[in-house]
């Protein structure tokens, strides 16, 4: 799972009791007869090969009945599944079941049952309406690996904050004391007899810090599926700053009484957007923001303040009150629910591609840029050739429909590639000098040459250039792809713009 750098998904192990105050909470048979376990086979995308899958993968989670006879769970359970079943607590048998709905950015999905008798036994928990407390007591259900049985683990409410889940999402999140491993994702965890969230992650290299995705997330998301399909979380993305500094704060020339967050770069340039540099961001509605840029919800319980985005957003736009050259003015912000940023993450798709010749072309993807982070030889690389897989890795497309095509692999070997050093990880600027907005892009300006030549040229600094007789390269691409095995030429989209008539010129 795609999480904040320390966290791992709980995906697919063994749970300990936490000690403490929730030795008073008992377990119930009637809410371990809603806890399923999910069963699936994935094959994820190979994105540095991006032709094949990776191998087919075992991997099990948990889930649990909700409204409508469906199973809720998270999405890094299912996603790429080619099968999944379903197994309740003391059952012999498993039930097939589909994906009805997914969201990766929060890491919900909703699962039907091809056999809907299941739930004639099977019946929905009750989740809770609002945020438990600290120190509350907690349950966690599900199934971790280590065993077949339901496993039901002890702790307290550590922690609420709003928090990243998978970029550019954030959301609540609910920090528990009680063990949280792999396979318990997507088991309820209950105060009272209450479901208060969905098991997600836990703290990779720590002991007992979990992570529960509340029901609040859970509504907003199940409000959207009901709506016709949930089309993500609002939210707005200007770069802020805190005002904790003095010299900052006497810089600006801001009263005592000023508290806020500041506006260090606007999310757009255009001079219309609302949001201005230095602008103090005071209230979002009529929550005051601190000096951190936190909001106080109850209590103790701080936040950040675009928790409020989900809570207050109408039309696209939240109502904030900023300081601007020493008067405070209403505003209202923009924010939007399909953020796209350059490197857009597949979100369960696998990757588009286009094979000519001896190269294979990709649009780089968020994963594509997580595998190249863990990979400490390829980064160091990508940093001495001013790589925009690194330079560009937090922009938004300068244009609509600008996609980053690079190399993802080394050539296949043949005869045309002769003398040349591998491109792998090379981002192409031009064919035959024509800038590439796009894969799709590239596809069409390699099917409309007519000249003797195909050019590729990259972005990355030191790049040397490719020459390729054009007829002999598209004629022997066939026998390429024979000789390594692969057994399409390029993804659907792809193809489709290759076999289609050139335009008239």
């Amino acid at each position: 799972m795609a999480a904040p750098s320390a966290l791992r998904g709980a995906d697919a192990t063994s749970a300990a009791s936490a000690p403490g105050d929730a030795a008073s909470v008992q377990p119930s048979d009637a809410i371990s007869n809603s806890v399923v376990q999910v069963f699936a086979t994935v094959r994820y995308p190979d994105v540095r090969k991006p032709w094949t899958k990776q191998s087919p993968q075992e991997i099990s989670g948990s889930g649990m009945v909700i409204e409508g006879k469906r199973i809720l769970t998270n999405a890094h359970v299912v996603l790429y599944a080619s099968r999944l079943q379903i197994q309740g607590h003391g059952a012999g048998d498993r039930v097939s079941a589909t994906v009805e709905s997914v969201a990766p950015g929060i890491d919900l999905a909703v699962l039907k049952l091809d056999d809907e008798t299941f739930f004639d036994s099977h019946p929905p928990l009750g989740r809770a309406n609002e945020l438990p407390k600290i120190k509350d007591p907690v349950l966690v259900y599900g199934y971790p690996t280590g065993g077949t049985s339901l496993s039901i683990t002890k702790g307290i409410i550590s922690r609420i904050d709003f928090a990243p889940y998978n970029f550019p999402v954030s959301g609540l999140r609910i920090q528990i004391d009680a063990a949280i491993n792999h396979g318990n994702s997507g088991g309820p965890a209950l105060v009272g007899d209450k479901v208060i969230g969905l098991a997600f992650s836990f703290l990779n290299g720590a002991q007992n810090i979990g992570y529960i995705i509340p029901t609040e997330e859970i509504d907003l998301f199940m409000k959207g599926v009901a709506e016709g399909g949930y089309k993500g979380k609002p939210a707005e993305f200007s770069s802020l700053q805190t005002l904790e500094n003095p010299a900052l704060r006497k810089f600006l020339k801001l009263a005592p009484t000023a508290h806020g967050i500041l506006v260090q770069a606007p999310e757009s340039p255009d001079p219309a957007y609302p949001l201005k540099k230095w602008d103090l961001i005071t209230k979002i509605g009529d929550v005051p923001v601190d000096d951190q840029g936190m909001i106080k919800l109850s209590g103790d319980l701080r936040v950040a303040f675009g928790y409020m985005v989900q809570k207050l957003a109408k039309d696209g736009k939240v109502p904030l009150r900023v300081v601007r050259g020493g008067a405070e003015i209403a505003v209202d912000m923009p924010v939007v629910s399909d953020y796209r940023g350059l490197f857009p993450d597949l979100g369960g798709a696998y990757p588009s591609y286009f094979i000519v010749g001896p190269i294979v072309f990709t649009q780089a993807s968020a994963p594509m840029i997580g595998g190249i982070d863990r990979n400490r030889v390829a980064d160091d690389a990508l940093v001495a050739r001013g790589s925009p897989l690194l330079t560009r890795r937090a922009d938004r497309p300068a244009f609509e429909g600008e996609g980053i095509v690079v190399i993802p692999a080394p050539f296949f070997p043949h005869t045309l590639s002769k003398g040349y050093a591998d491109p792998e990880l090379r981002v192409v600027a031009a064919i035959n000098g024509i800038p590439i907005r796009n894969l799709l892009h590239l596809v069409q300006v390699i099917r409309d040459a007519d000249g003797p030549y195909i050019k590729v040229e990259f972005v990355d600094k030191h790049s040397v250039k490719l020459i390729f007789p054009r007829a002999e390269m598209i004629a022997a691409t066939d026998q390429i792809l024979n000789d390594n095995g692969v057994r399409n030429q390029g993804s659907a989209d792809a193809m489709a713009v290759w076999n289609a008539k050139p335009a008239a010129k």
